[in-house]
């Protein structure tokens, strides 16, 4: 299946051209049986010629060119409008009637604040030139609105909100927030293609439009993206700011599967500069080794780095509540551990060339030894429980009496 994309050099073109050459060299593993032959990628740089060469050729055709921020606005209807004419002109021409997708938006519903808004107007001109072809012609054509669109590649300070956000508070610029309380409707980028991925294979999701909202059905003269977030402009902000101070606080915020915050929290990171693309860590050191914290969280513990030093014993103490595990993953030593009030010992020879991980159990006194006279031991440790001074629930005795 050779397929057209035209605006492949915009943010979504660009994911979705990578989306299909990954599967198109089999390294998205998820789309077996989709052969993707040609990517015909299509710009404002290339030719009339050129698109009418795509036209002839291609088998599916992704229409995501478009304008939504010109210098006049007799540009709209010429990119939003007057380019699909043209697009679906060079398809009849060519007795093409493969399938075709619109980028649309939903501000062609030109419903509440879209009331009146001459790209919404443009947009909506684009649909109906589409919507036409498809009765006149037979073609099936997927006209998708989709709402604010977010994710890695989005161009900062210019129509996305959020990849403004994103790349500001990331560089230490200033953002603008009129109304904290905005709630607006965003699909991330990653769910955005795949919903293209589906349609290429047929699955598109179909809808109705009350407004702006979607509603599904079977047999609905539009296509939605089913998995969009609505949140409120001081939401992204708070969470932004949160992710900002995680290299500091080492606390990484609860981002539960699926969820805008995870989606959100990969934009941000991909908005780093390189100089904040690491960042160093306390090394609490002695002439034992050093203890490193690595990172927390607010409900699942905290994870750990320790280094002893040839022949160096640590711990000898116990908890009441709290479980860790010990991991070795460089050098060798033993674990020993002996629960309180009995003088058995359970021995743990631990190694980096057989990793594995040991429990830390509770109301048992444990250590660690570095068995070597020669080489550091490395451990990464996770512990249930972020550290608590107040209550660090940790009691020294020795394992061995």
């Amino acid at each position: 299946m050779d397929i057209l994309v035209t605006g492949a050099a915009g943010f979504v073109g660009k994911n979705l051209c990578a989306a299909l050459k990954n599967i198109k060299d089999g390294k998205d593993r998820r789309f077996p049986a989709l052969k993707i032959g040609e990517i015909f990628e299509y710009t404002r740089a290339d030719s009339d010629e050129v698109l009418k060469d795509f036209c002839r050729r291609a088998d599916f055709v992704f229409n995501l060119a478009g304008v939504n921020r010109p210098r006049d606005e007799s540009e709209f209807i010429k990119g939003n409008r007057d380019f699909g004419g043209k697009l679906l002109a060079f398809l009849e021409k060519a007795g093409n009637s493969c399938p075709v997708m619109l980028s649309s938006s939903l501000q062609a519903s030109l419903d509440g604040r879209f009331a009146g808004s001459l790209y919404g107007k443009s947009k909506l001109a684009g649909e109906e030139l589409f919507l036409d072809y498809a009765g006149r012609t037979g073609a099936k054509v997927l006209v998708y609105r989709f709402p604010n669109d977010f994710g890695k590649w989005c161009r900062p300070n210019y129509n996305s909100a959020v990849s403004t956000f994103c790349h500001n508070i990331a560089n230490d610029l200033p953002i603008n927030v009129n109304d904290s309380s905005t709630k607006i409707e965003l699909v991330y980028i990653d769910d955005l293609v795949d919903e293209m991925i589906a349609a290429l294979q047929g699955s598109e999701h179909r809808c109705d439009y009350e407004g702006m909202e979607a509603k599904p059905c079977e047999d609905g003269r539009y296509c939605c993206v089913p998995i969009t977030h609505k949140v409120t402009l001081g939401e992204i902000v708070s969470l932004l700011e949160s992710f900002k101070a995680q290299p500091e606080t080492l606390v990484m915020p609860e981002i539960a599967p699926g969820s805008f915050a995870k989606k959100l929290y990969s934009t941000y990171l991909s908005y780093l500069p390189y100089e904040k693309a690491s960042f160093p860590l306390k090394m609490n050191e002695d002439a034992r080794g050093s203890f490193t914290e690595l990172l927390k969280t607010t409900a699942h513990g905290q994870f750990s780095v320790n280094i002893s030093k040839p022949g160096i014993t640590k711990g000898e103490h116990w908890h009441n509540t709290k479980w860790e595990f010990f991991i070795v993953v460089s050098g060798r030593g033993l674990i020993r551990q002996r629960k309180i009030g009995s003088d058995e010992i359970l021995d743990f020879y631990v190694s980096g060339e057989k990793i594995e991980a040991v429990h830390m159990l509770p109301g048992y006194t444990h250590n660690i030894i570095n068995l070597s006279d020669t080489e550091n031991m490395v451990t990464l440790m996770w512990a249930n429980e972020c550290f608590d001074p107040a209550r660090p629930d940790t009691f020294f005795e020795a394992v061995e009496k």
